[in-house]
């Protein structure tokens, strides 16, 4: 299989190693070179000179950098990831030229222009050739020296790079601060966890490389073997364990900063963590920093890591004592979400001590008894959890038809639910469970996984689509089996369940070809890591905090005397009594304008149970609609009705009308239930007409509303305005942006609670940008252009059948594969395209099952999604004018 796709060769890119051999660093072709790395007058140049250095026997193509002043500098080594070369660290190691240090990169064996084979950080290899690199620059003028031939000096990368760093550390004494990131520490344990063959990976691996043409000769039969027989042998795990950082632990005893993913399902967080444990243990300095990406995608937060590393540097290196490397441990959460391009909105938590994986644990009791689970004939079909190099592209966009990314096949797995939560639940670590396994066959191979399953069981989510494989062996006589399952960190909100489901199949993995039947009981609870003194930094509050409520005060005071005053609106309409809004011929000009519109000729109705999604680009006039709708400026032209009354400013009829418009001011130092009673309190309406427990309940709040709002974090500052604009369960409630600051889980809340709201009858229009969302959550659509309307009706009447997926993929399928994935169960045609293959389902065909069929026959997968989403809808009734 080839998934060489540019995403992942990026992720994999980047290490190397060291060893002392006799042999001498031969220079033999330079080439001196100054980068103008001019951004104003007062920006040091970096002089770069290239070389090929041979390296008992191998050629190595190596760059160099130094600062244009005179001086001696602490060195960096800089490696590469796997895949890559020398080229992909040019511009972090101009940086760190900047930052005053002497830079060498270097292509690993094999990689590049660099000649030799691939031997995944041999000792007699790759890491021998850092040592020898380190004996050149103990050589050059620039570098600082802690004694002769002893440079002053540090060593980064990841991936591949990553686990150099560490194996340099362990085998050659001069390395004096090292930081790894996105690596392993056991090699072996990441490729054959538990005894089970990661085999997508592994084959990622050797095809990233090149082949077994450019591997070792001793690694490609150890492939072969492995990938033929599916079941990791002895003699592989020695020849993987050799190479691994694990295999000096004892002798890593230097400042290091990992940096390791979590959306990782390569090298998991787990790796990490015991390289912790390991060189914590040799006495050295050692801080841990789970970022939000990883190979499988997601944010690799690449500025702030290279600042982290830097400080490190400048610590460890430069002896700069006051600098700040940040907390022993911090991890990234998503703290939001950008509306206006969909990307996830970071913050950081941290601790001042490293937690590990199972850290103040909670029981969590989980029902189902005994359940019978089949491990079909091949292992086929598989259930997915991840696909290796696609975590951020096609299975990402698979949410936009609606479904997980995850599958599992009905009686292939087993599953063990919790009641739901009574509060909001943080997972940081390892959970693990207890577990019966027996097995018609002796060896038993399962997969497990915890779901987070939301009310009603409508969506799971598998946090960072990661799963723990476990071979059991003796399960032919039964056996208790704890399962330690995959170290994420994830919040489980109130009344969500957890679920444990152990699957016999796992695309990513090996299982056993031969049919066999398990049996799986309950022995124990759910074990979950909690992680308390982990904390999240709260968001700084803005300055409108502070004088919004007494402005709102202000303002809900003007119009409660407004509502007092008899007013000139026309007669409502008994024909329209029931009907939430209808606009009519409605136009606002632009002030000082007599022919510019906001606003022109505005017209449509919406009804009871809608929820309705009211879409344009910028400057569409979707704000001045809803502004005139609140009765907070007054139309030109036309009239807004709802339920029959006209709105104007104060009409009665607003009391109907809930909104939650550019956010909420709260007072910080009262409590999210305080803010809400204070907020109505000066409605001046009774208040027992505020049901602000069912708003609450719809809201789902949870326990946080007894905490004070300044502990609140951004997203449940806007939960808590939408609840308050819920007070009093308005007939129609509007929605402006309401996923700002919310994470993706909440997003899928906010879904719920608006699908919750309208069922009951009542009515949501909601404006957002995000148009994944709106597809999900809205039943029907108005979309404006420049003012007008466009197009108005149920969402799958615009948006069109949502039959036919469009796969792009890496690289142009053959006319062969198009005729077999034209045959698959479930397809109706299949056409190859520029980018890849348009497919029409039949009806009953799945996108889930059609993506792990494309894997089955080796296409190369890059993006799925559905031939005509809302996206393709919305930017063809605007003329691209978004």
């Amino acid at each position: 299989m080839d998934l060489r796709l540019p995403a992942l060769r990026t992720l994999l890119r980047r290490p190397r190693r060291l060893t002392a051999s006799a042999a001498a660093v031969v220079v033999l072709a330079g080439a001196g070179t100054w980068t103008a790395a001019v951004a104003s007058d007062d920006t040091p140049s970096v002089r770069r000179s290239d070389r090929i250095m041979a390296v008992d026997g191998v050629r190595l193509d190596t760059s160099y950098f130094t600062p244009a002043g005179a001086g001696r500098h602490p060195a960096v080594l800089l490696a590469h990831g796997y895949g890559g070369s020398k080229d992909d660290m040019r511009r972090q190691a101009e940086d760190l030229t900047r930052a005053g240090y002497a830079v060498l990169t270097w292509s690993a064996r094999g990689f590049g222009r660099s000649t030799g084979k691939i031997g995944l950080n041999d000792p007699k290899g790759e890491v021998a050739d850092v040592s020898r690199l380190l004996d050149w620059l103990a050589k050059q003028p620039e570098v600082r020296l802690d004694r002769p031939g002893d440079p002053r000096v540090g060593v980064a990368g990841g991936s591949y790079g990553g686990a150099i760093s560490l194996l340099a550390a362990g085998h050659d004494r001069r390395v004096d601060a090292i930081a790894p990131a996105i690596t392993y520490w056991n090699l072996a344990d990441a490729l054959f966890p538990n005894g089970v063959f990661k085999k997508l990976w592994a084959g990622v691996f050797v095809n990233t490389g090149g082949g077994c043409a450019k591997l070792q000769p001793e690694l490609c039969r150890m492939y072969e073997r492995v990938a033929e027989s599916g079941t990791p042998d002895p003699a592989a795990r020695k020849t993987l364990e050799e190479r691994s950082p694990s295999a000096v632990g004892d002798r890593v005893k230097v400042p290091t900063l990992l940096v390791q993913g979590q959306r990782d399902s390569l090298f998991t967080l787990d790796q990490a963590d015991a390289a912790e444990k390991a060189i914590r243990a040799n006495g050295a300095p050692v801080d841990v920093d789970w970022i939000a990406g990883g190979h499988d995608g997601g944010d690799m937060e690449t500025g702030r890591v290279e600042a982290r590393m830097r400080a490190w540097f400048d610590r460890y290196l430069k002896d700069d004592k006051g600098t700040d490397t940040g907390p022993a441990f911090r991890i990234t959460r998503t703290g939001g979400v950008d509306s206006t391009n969909g990307t996830a909105q970071l913050r950081g938590a941290g601790a001042d001590t490293y937690p590990g994986l199972r850290d103040h644990r909670r029981a969590i009791a989980l029902t189902g008894g005994e359940q019978h689970v089949a491990n079909p004939a091949g292992a086929s079909p598989p259930g997915v959890s991840a696909l290796p190099g696609l975590g951020g592209g096609g299975l990402a966009q698979l949410s936009a038809l609606g479904v997980g990314v995850s599958l599992d096949f009905p009686g292939q797995y087993a599953k063990f639910d919790s009641a739901p939560l009574t509060r909001d639940l943080r997972i940081t670590g390892t959970p693990t469970a207890t577990v019966h396994i027996t097995s018609t066959r002796d060896d038993a191979v399962l997969f497990g996984k915890v779901y987070d399953v939301s009310p009603g069981g409508t969506r799971q989510v598998l946090p960072a689509q990661l799963v723990a494989p476990l071979r059991v062996t003796g399960a032919k006589a039964g056996k208790d089996v704890t399962v330690t399952l995959p170290a994420i960190d994830h919040e489980v909100q109130k009344g969500h369940r957890l679920r444990l489901v152990l699957a016999s199949t796992d695309l990513g993995y090996a299982s056993p070809a031969a049919p066999a039947d398990y049996t799986v009981s309950l022995e124990g609870d759910l074990s979950v890591p909690t992680a308390p003194a982990v904390t999240t930094a709260a968001a700084p509050l803005p300055a409108w905090v502070w004088w919004l409520p007494a402005a709102g005060a202000v303002t809900a005071l003007a119009l409660l005397l407004t509502t007092r005053r008899r007013t000139d609106a026309p007669a409502p309409d008994p024909e329209l009594a029931d009907v939430p809004l209808v606009i009519k011929d409605l136009s606002k000009r632009y002030a000082k304008s007599t022919d510019r519109y906001a606003v022109r000729e505005l017209s449509f109705r919406v009804e009871k149970g809608q929820v309705l999604g009211l879409l344009g680009p910028n400057g569409a006039g979707k704000t001045t609609t809803l502004r005139m709708l609140m009765g907070l400026i007054r139309p030109d032209d036309g009239e807004i009705r709802v339920f029959g009354h006209t709105i104007r400013p104060g009409a009665s009829v607003l009391s109907r009308v809930g909104a939650f418009v550019e956010g909420a001011g709260f007072l910080p130092h009262l409590s999210g239930r305080e803010n809400l009673e204070l907020y109505w309190r000066a409605t001046g309406r009774p208040p027992g007409d505020a049901h602000l427990d069912e708003a609450l309940e719809i809201a789902g709040l949870g326990d946080a509303l007894a905490r004070a709002v300044r502990t609140y974090s951004q997203g449940m500052r806007q939960r808590l305005a939408i609840a308050q604009a819920m007070l009093g369960l308005p007939d129609l409630l509007i929605l402006d942006e309401p996923t700002n600051g919310l994470d993706p889980p909440q997003i899928r809340e906010m879904r719920e609670v608006m699908i919750r709201y309208a069922a009951a009858g009542r009515t949501v229009i909601v404006s957002s940008h995000l148009l994944a969302e709106v597809e999900q959550s809205c039943t029907h659509l108005v979309v404006m252009d420049r003012g007008r309307l466009v197009q108005a009706g149920p969402v799958r009447d615009i948006v069109g059948s949502g039959d036919t997926l469009l796969v792009g993929t890496a690289a142009p399928v053959e006319e062969p594969t198009v005729e077999k994935v034209a045959a698959l169960d479930g397809v109706a045609s299949a056409v190859r395209t520029d980018d890849g293959l348009l497919i029409r389902l039949e009806p009953g065909g799945t996108a889930e099952r059609l993506v792990v069929e494309l894997v089955r026959l080796e296409v190369p997968v890059a993006s799925v999604g559905p031939h005509r989403r809302l996206e393709d809808a919305f930017l063809t009734l605007i003329g691209g004018s978004a």
